[in-house]
């Protein structure tokens, strides 16, 4: 008899706890989902949406820059000097989002939720093996977030306003 309660008290449990997923909006639990579950799901928007111009492995195409080995030239400073829509320089994650927003991917750009572009970079983060922590990625945390340059390494936690190492 003791089982059945039990058994009634988690059932009802799981029942409140779903009316309260059901009630929070979508923009809501977007807001809420870790760097690592964003990450997750980057990977198969990457995939999808990506890989055919960036590289499966984000190693760069005849199409497209690689995306993945910051020490063989992604996420450069600079734009390449092929290239046709970057103008501007990447120094922090924020820079890249907006262009990533703005032009990507190259034949539909703009195409995916600005959720879904932060997944997408989320997983390109941990590619290129930076360690920011868990906390959500949006455009507020990635303008405090400076891509290293010349040898610093992608370790360590993010510190507001410097480098991700």
């Amino acid at each position: 008899m003791r089982h059945l309660r039990w058994l009634a008290v988690v059932v009802f449990a799981g029942c409140m706890q779903r009316e309260t997923r059901d009630d929070e909006t979508k923009a809501e639990r977007d807001q809420h989902e870790s760097f690592n579950d964003q990450a997750l799901k980057g990977a198969g928007l990457y995939t999808a949406n990506c890989a055919k111009c960036h590289g499966v492995l984000g190693e760069g195409t005849k199409k497209a820059p690689r995306v993945v080995d910051m020490d063989k030239g992604a996420l450069s400073l600079n734009p390449p000097a092929e290239a046709k829509k970057r103008t501007m320089q990447f120094v922090t994650v924020a820079d890249v989002a907006k262009f990533v927003v703005a032009n990507m991917p190259a034949d539909d750009a703009g195409k995916l939720s600005e959720d879904d572009y932060f997944r997408i970079l989320a997983f390109d983060l941990k590619a290129n093996g930076a360690k920011v922590g868990n906390e959500h990625l949006d455009m507020a945390r990635a303008a405090n977030l400076v891509i290293p340059r010349e040898g610093d390494q992608l370790k360590g936690e993010e510190r507001p306003s410097t480098s991700m190492r």
